[in-house]
């Protein structure tokens, strides 16, 4: 028996006394109440011209993989598996979220900090603002009516294009600069080389070993590394996404990440405890203790393209591709003055091992060596074809190794003449090692040169996958540090 509507077997079986034909009771229940009439013959009826059928309960069969205890096995695997893979998916959710909160968090602890830091400078700035307004009705009208010429001498003067000019360095930076030159020229004469130093042989075996993700897979590469004089095991290394992260050498694996800049960070170096970052964002920034604690801002008209510590690590450079260089005390924050190059934009650049000279590579292939004490140029070398993208002092200062598109250049400072060349395609960074020993060239690949035997090359590491950008050694050379453009940092021990 079928019901006439469904064309399948009724549960609650009932006929029609007037058409004879057989329905499902919910159904034919449910036409009457909408039309009144037979779906099927259109004859007028009512729900008394319905009679029960007396029936067997229906036992709908099941279905084929459910007929037997191999085919229930297969579905409750089925049902297994799904359940495993949504568990698992909702574990890597949970492992998300609490990334994103950690990071959150410590944003927020970050945010604290600078809007405390603010506030405070706020509540100082008021207080002198008053105690000037104070002080103010009390000065003699003799001294209020000074002359332009004496605002020059005692205060800023605006420059040619316009913009505040800050004065040269100032005398006690000078006098802090020159004894620790004396100092350093003083040591570095009774210096023995480190027993430990890795030797030519000692390299020629090393071979790429940690591969660490330092940040983000969005980045398009570690553009910046320095190691911690204070601490060999610590790397900083900044990245494109505007990241600075810390390695530790000791476990192989990155430990803190901090983010403030808004584009990619250019430069990186330590000036004791504190870590200071260029970046394209037209900034500088300083970090204590995994934290900014203050940024620079309004010096640079463009990209801060290097940063570099002085050695007494109380006054650093930063160094704009708008022609400008910035002398900096680190401790106060405070940009102390600044030097604008009308006619070169700058690419690179860094202090001299004494501190007493700086240099910086110019998108016009030029090299301008600078006095620091006067902030005029003490020479100028050119000899590349395309921009300087790199540029590192030996540390016995007498040799300088820059980079651009024609390959690699050493100069020797004291006749101011380059007496060798290196022809390489793609170099874009070259580091002199702490003994002055060994130059590491990077690029295509990566290759060390010994610089005591003539420069030959010690060691080449293939890099075609993963450009390096930036190099730097290990104490004693025990290891290489290449910051690549795949935000990979690769250790070569």
């Amino acid at each position: 028996m079928f019901c006439s509507i469904s064309g399948t077997t009724p549960e609650d079986p009932v006929i029609s006394s007037k058409t004879g034909h057989l329905y499902e009771r919910s159904l034919i229940t449910k036409a009457l109440q909408e039309t009144g009439e037979c779906p099927v013959t259109k004859t007028p009826m009512t729900l008394e011209d319905l009679l029960p059928v007396k029936s067997s309960t229906t036992v709908k069969p099941r279905t084929t993989a459910a007929a037997s205890i191999p085919g229930l096995l297969s579905i409750f695997h089925n049902e297994w598996d799904a359940l495993m893979l949504e568990t698992h998916e909702l574990r890597v959710d949970l492992h998300g979220t609490r990334q994103e909160l950690s990071h959150a968090l410590y944003q927020h602890d970050a945010a604290c900090r600078v809007i405390s830091r603010l506030m405070k400078e706020r509540d100082e700035a008021r207080e002198a603002l008053a105690n000037a307004r104070a002080a103010g009705p009390s000065a003699a009208p003799g001294k209020r009516a000074m002359s332009s010429d004496a605002m020059d001498v005692d205060g800023d003067a605006p420059g040619g294009d316009g913009k505040k000019q800050r004065s040269g360095v100032p005398p006690e930076a000078i006098d802090a600069m020159t004894a620790k030159s004396k100092e350093l020229s003083k040591a570095r004469k009774k210096r023995e080389i480190s027993p430990t130093l890795a030797s030519a042989e000692d390299i020629g075996k090393m071979e790429v070993g940690a591969i660490a993700p330092c940040h983000a897979t969005k980045a398009k590469g570690i553009r910046a590394v320095c190691v911690n004089p204070l601490n060999a095991d610590e790397v900083a290394t900044g990245g494109a996404d505007g990241s600075l992260a810390l390695f530790d050498a000791a476990k192989g694996k990155r430990g803190a990440l901090m983010t403030g800049h808004k584009k990619a960070v250019t430069d990186v170096a330590y000036a004791g405890d504190a870590i200071l970052t260029s970046s394209a964002d037209k900034t500088v920034k300083i970090w204590r203790g995994g934290a900014e604690v203050a940024a620079l801002a309004g010096v640079h008209e463009g990209e801060v393209v290097a940063v570099s510590a002085h050695p007494t690590n109380a006054y650093a450079v930063s160094i704009g591709g708008d022609g400008a260089w910035a002398f900096v005390d680190v401790g106060a924050a405070e940009c102390l003055s600044v030097q604008r190059d009308a006619d070169s934009e700058y690419t690179c650049g860094g202090f001299h091992p004494d501190g007493l000279i700086l240099g910086t590579g110019a998108a016009d292939s030029s090299v301008k060596i600078w006095d620091v004490k006067t902030s005029k140029v003490a020479a100028k070398v050119e000899g590349h074809v395309g921009a300087v993208s790199a540029m590192s002092f030996s540390e016995n200062g007498y040799y300088l190794a820059t980079c651009a598109n024609d390959g690699v250049k050493l100069w020797d400072l004291r006749k101011l003449k380059n007496f060798k060349s290196v022809e390489a395609a793609g170099v874009r960074c070259v580091r002199f090692d702490h003994s002055g020993h060994y130059l590491a060239v990077g690029g295509a690949d990566a290759c060390v040169h010994n610089v005591k035997a003539e420069w030959e090359v010690v060691k080449r590491w293939e890099a075609s996958k993963a450009p390096v950008n930036a190099l730097e050694f290990a104490a004693d050379a025990k290891a290489l540090y290449a910051g690549c453009s795949d935000h990979n940092l690769r250790v070569i021990a």
